[in-house]
């Protein structure tokens, strides 16, 4: 599908009829950066890289033409408008915006969708982008979730993935959150960068612990094609730590984590309480419906999936033309729904439902809990903390 052209886009009858039953989410992208991480190879935009061709106006201007089309769409559905449990804001640097505006944004998604007496509002920020004010503004607009990405506390480790904060800025920016009055707050954490020691992850799972957040998010780095990081990595600039260290280092956070009080949810995410977990991301892996607005976003209705033109000055042209800017969609088979949910659920800490499961698929679950990587909680099969260490691999064999 060239990203230049927009589809034919509607829902049909069936994709409609639960919507409003199902967790209800809102997701906006903010394609914007201040600069390029060299790990990174989400849909962002450098100014240098848009020139004149797109503006965080322009961008709001057309976000708010998408979200009246996408509650217009939804309208028809038989319970109408649903009003979303979740929020958020995600990129790119929200942070960029400044909370001001972000507020604003929120404000469309009030405006349109409605939000639920509970709703969970969340966006991502930059630490160095970020200030007592930003928190401040973001608490009166009605946020109620923060997620900074700080991925380590070792001046080396933030240099290799090209990230512009100073240490001790993500735990600043944590207090200052906190002054402000934010009770869930998220640090973002990255293990097995190239030259990182276990002595270097110690420390940044020492700050992340004494910042004083309710929730972690922890990933082994993925060198995606075509960033700065592959192309340094091919030319033998830098070497990557092979599984065996991965799994040490995963390990490594889970244990730190643990004795923190954090218990994992999701195996790359652990969070303090239950009220602490990210609702949000929880949608998505229950297998719930979300409208994913701005430039490269993704959407899922009723088994329905589609995603939007990506480059931000294209997105808010066709907006302009009163049309939503969808540049390809798929209807998941049954099939397909099952094995999304296998590969989602099983990652959860509530594990994979025994009934949910195919005859030949339990087969290959029981094995699993004969080789120490599944238990068998009640009717579910729940990954072991050596299970955890092996997920897609464990996946993969009920799947066959």
């Amino acid at each position: 599908m060239n990203s230049a052209q927009t589809v034919n886009f509607g829902l049909s009858s069936a994709a409609l009829e639960g919507v409003g039953t199902r967790p209800f989410g809102i997701y906006i992208h903010v394609p914007f950066c201040a600069t390029r991480c060299g790990y990174c190879d989400f849909n962002t935009y450098t100014a240098g890289e848009l020139g004149s061709s797109a503006s965080p106006q322009s961008w709001l201007e057309a976000m708010a033409r998408e979200l009246e089309l996408a509650a217009d769409l939804l309208a028809q559905s038989p319970g109408g408008i649903p009003r979303a449990n979740t929020v958020f804001i995600g990129g790119g640097t929200p942070s960029l915006l400044g909370g001001l505006m972000l507020g604003r944004v929120l404000d469309l998604v009030r405006n349109t969708f409605g939000l639920a007496p509970d709703a969970e509002i969340t966006t991502e920020s930059n630490p160095e982008s970020t200030s007592p004010e930003f928190f401040g503004d973001l608490l009166a607009a009605g946020f109620t979730r923060l997620s900074l990405g700080m991925q380590s506390a070792v001046p080396h480790v933030l240099a290799t993935l090209d990230r512009v904060h100073t240490p001790g800025r993500a735990q600043t920016s944590v207090a200052e959150a906190r002054r402000a009055g934010f009770e869930h707050v998220n640090l973002d954490l990255i293990y097995g960068t190239p030259g990182e020691r276990d002595e270097d992850l110690d420390t940044s799972l020492e700050a992340v612990v004494s910042a004083g957040v309710d929730h972690v998010s922890a990933y082994a780095l993925i060198v995606e094609d075509g960033t700065a990081l592959s192309r340094r990595i091919r030319r033998g600039e830098l070497s990557m730590p092979d599984d065996d260290v991965l799994a040490d280092r995963y390990v490594r956070v889970d244990n730190a984590l643990s004795k923190a009080g954090f218990t994992w949810y999701e195996v790359s995410n652990w969070a303090k309480t239950d009220s602490g977990r990210c609702r949000h991301n929880l949608g998505y892996w229950d297998g719930g419906d979300w409208w994913g607005a701005g430039p490269g976003a993704h959407s899922h209705i009723g088994g329905v999936r589609w995603w939007n033109l990506k480059h931000p000055a294209r997105y808010a042209d066709v907006l302009a033309q009163a049309t939503l800017p969808v540049g390809g969609v798929e209807t998941l088979t049954a099939v397909e729904q099952h094995t999304e949910r296998v590969m989602l659920t099983t990652r959860l800490a509530t594990g994979i439902p025994v009934g949910a499961l195919a005859e030949s698929e339990r087969a290959a679950a029981a094995s699993a809990v004969t080789d120490g990587l599944l238990s068998a909680t009640g009717d579910r099969f729940v990954l072991t903390d050596r299970g955890r260490l092996l997920a897609d691999g464990v996946i993969r064999s009920i799947l066959a």
